[in-house]
């Protein structure tokens, strides 16, 4: 551990520092989105707004398995700096865009410095913390994640609002001036015996080759049919370069992504539950601004208020979780426990109708939110403790990416749900109210989620009409909420197979109260053997 011999107020300092990291990554992703209108009425990019977004995840997430194996072999201090400063200067260059291809460019290079920042930052909990530590900081850390989804957009639409939406990202260089400062004093560095040529190159390009066309083609779904050229072309490549990939990961000595992981159940299972809990979460998250919106005439103002809450549970229960899974023998069941709460959750979203009343909508969130809060420091916590020391960056990362992949292909087959379901559903009512031809015909065509949500066209359709749309749409939802319920059902499964590695540790012989406890890496790896 780079903790041994460090001080107390050292050891604050560091974990300050990463804190102040993951908070300018995190809010990043939140603070952006109600700047979004005001970006594109500036720079007139409507037909280039999904790439702001999609430039991000794509460069993150591809980033973030390959930043996790370098600092395993190099170091967490060189990557968390240079991922600072890195993201800093994007975010001053996105500040500065004249229009949306600089703005889309530089929200690229933006995501590859957030993606060694997310790689980074939950790897330092274990380098600077012993096991029976690391559950309660991964709590407190998924609580600073928690906290910039609920100041996020409320900073972002104050900023945009009072001064310009280009200070949504130039609010991030004071922020992280502070953090490189701290992390710079702090953090310790250990000094590593590897060269540029222990780099695995090759599994890098095809990683990247193979993961920016699968997010590509998964966020065009919006807008492209999962047939189309498009799409199946992406998906094909994608499946090619992965296969690459796996081909050369299993020849190489120092692989990005070491195969022989995979055959621990402890990582493997933490992998398939991150993976299948970011449908509910993204389910969540994406789709009840529709519930709020469209089901319950809230305006998108209050819309996004009623939110918050969901993100209080979460970072209340992720908190509460860290504390508390270190005194429990079979922690594996606060996972089973947390993704039951979540199914619950889904299940109640689900028989969300129009007339059902605000705060039992608010409740239901803060349902999946509690649930989602226990599963964030549970498997981070596991999978570092399962693992051999040398490979706390890569599994560290690994969390992140198959969070993140989850997502992305959570909210394109639930989106692909919307759009197949709302048509028909739409259909149905309308039909059943029995009204003249020339009024059926007002019906906003192709039924998607946004055209029905046009408060202008709304204002101008019968009180009955308005009543059948937004019925239209609550059974919609009803099948997306059920359905993500049911992948959560396969990770609930999942999550019993996970197997214990013990969190605690007996203290060296003469250890200083203010001097952090070095772990016995022997005893780790036999009860990771067992594992």
């Amino acid at each position: 551990m780079i903790t041994q011999g460090l001080s107390r107020s050292k050891v604050i300092l560091a974990t300050a520092g990463t804190m102040l990291a993951l908070l300018l990554a995190a809010l990043d992703q939140t603070i952006v989105g109600t700047a979004i209108p005001r970006i594109v009425a500036d720079l007139n990019g409507l037909d280039r707004l999904a790439w702001v977004t999609t430039a991000y995840l794509v460069t993150s997430t591809t980033m973030t398995p390959i930043a996790g194996k370098l600092g395993d072999l190099f170091g967490r201090k060189p990557f968390l700096l240079v991922g600072m400063i890195g993201f800093v200067t994007a975010s001053a260059l996105c500040g500065l865009s004249q229009d949306m291809t600089q703005l889309i460019v530089f929200r690229g290079i933006q995501g590859i410095f957030g993606g060694v920042l997310f790689a980074t930052v939950f790897t330092v909990i274990g380098d600077l913390f012993p096991p029976e530590q690391r559950g309660r900081t991964a709590g407190l850390f998924g609580g600073v994640f928690g906290l910039s989804s609920i100041l996020g957009p409320t900073a972002g639409g104050f900023i945009t609002d009072h001064w310009s939406w280009r200070w949504v990202f130039e609010v991030n260089i004071p922020v992280g001036i502070v953090a490189v400062l701290v992390v710079a004093a702090g953090l310790p560095y250990v000094r590593s015996k590897a060269s540029w040529r222990d780099i695995d190159f090759w599994g890098a390009a095809t990683l990247a080759a193979g993961v920016v066309p699968l997010l590509i083609a998964l966020t065009i779904t919006r807008d492209h049919a999962w047939t189309s050229p498009e799409v199946s072309g992406l998906l094909a490549l994608a499946a090619v370069m992965i296969a690459a990939f796996i081909f050369i990961e299993s020849r190489v000595e120092h692989p990005i992504v070491p195969l022989q992981l995979f055959k621990n159940s402890t990582f493997t299972v933490s992998m398939v539950v991150g993976f299948l809990t970011a449908f509910g979460m993204f389910g969540s998250i994406l789709f009840t601004p529709l519930v709020f919106q469209g089901v319950l005439g809230i305006s998108a103002t209050n819309s996004g208020a009623l939110i918050t809450p969901m993100m209080f549970g979460l970072l209340g229960a992720s908190t509460v979780t860290g504390f508390v899974m270190r005194r429990i023998k079979y922690y594996r069941f606060l996972g089973t426990i947390g993704v039951a709460v979540m199914i619950v959750g889904m299940w109640l979203l689900s028989q969300i109708t129009p007339t059902t009343p605000e705060w039992r909508v608010v409740a239901d969130l803060i349902v999946v939110g509690i649930g989602l809060g226990v599963t964030f420091p549970l498997y981070l916590t596991a999978v570092q403790v399962a693992l051999p020391r040398h490979f706390m960056g890569v599994a560290s990362s690994q969390i992140q990416f198959w969070r993140n992949l989850g997502g992305t292909v959570g909210s394109a087959i639930l989106g692909a749900v919307l759009a197949n379901r709302l048509p028909g559903n739409l259909t149905a009512q309308v039909t059943a109210l029995h009204l003249p031809p020339q009024l059926s015909n007002s019906l906003p065509k192709g039924g998607s989620a946004n055209s029905i949500l046009d408060p202008t066209l709304l204002a101008k359709l019968p009180p009955a009409f308005v009543h059948a749309i937004r019925v239209a749409l609550s059974d919609t939802l009803h099948d997306i909420y059920l359905f993500a319920g049911l992948v959560l059902i396969v990770a609930l499964v999942s999550t019993v197979f996970l197997k214990e590695v013990p969190l605690s540790d007996a203290p060296a012989a003469g250890a200083g109260a203010g001097e952090a406890v070095p772990v016995d890496e022997e005893e780790r790896e036999e009860a990771v053997a067992t594992a």
